[in-house]
């Protein structure tokens, strides 16, 4: 299996496609710069130092669809990620996560893996971890702590 051909925009306006990262382990979450979690930038962040030498990679995805935490423009968010909690893992565009204009990046990672009592994304940081060969392995609620996810990241590398 492969990941999908989703095509996607960075927040620096840059396009790719989701496949790029084909053979990779992928973490993507839902953020938010003004979000109580956002604090788990800098765990996020330690994630991906420590492990995408060995092709792992954080995929961020800003939505401001959750009490408007995410006000700003996709310039000033990448800033304000990158000044106030260091983080150099890939950012993307603002997107919504749920809804009819949900983005189908996140339409496919809630079919594969739904929550407790539905597919529905229920608050920011939101995390779905992805195998080497493209499958949605594990969903995480927001409260779990990047750092708590490493045993399954080293299984999966």
């Amino acid at each position: 299996m492969t990941l999908p051909d989703f095509s996607l925009i960075r927040s620096n306006g840059e396009p790719y496609t989701f496949n790029q990262y084909n053979d990779h382990v992928i973490l993507v979450v839902n953020t938010a710069t003004e979000c109580g979690f956002a604090k788990q930038f800098d765990g996020l962040e330690n994630l991906y130092q420590e492990f995408k030498d060995q092709n792992f990679v954080v995929l961020g995805f800003p939505s401001n669809q959750f009490n408007k935490q995410e006000p700003v423009s996709n310039e000033d968010m990448l800033e304000t990620c990158r000044i106030n909690f260091g983080v150099t893992f890939p950012l993307n565009e603002k997107i919504n996560v749920n809804g009819p204009d949900a983005s189908p990046i996140f339409q496919w990672l809630k079919q594969e893996k739904r929550g407790i009592l539905n597919s529905e994304i229920k608050w920011n940081f939101t995390k779905f971890l992805i195998n080497r060969e493209g499958e949605v392995v594990k969903r995480y609620p927001p409260t779990t702590e990047p750092k708590s996810i490493v045993k399954d990241i080293e299984k999966l590398l």
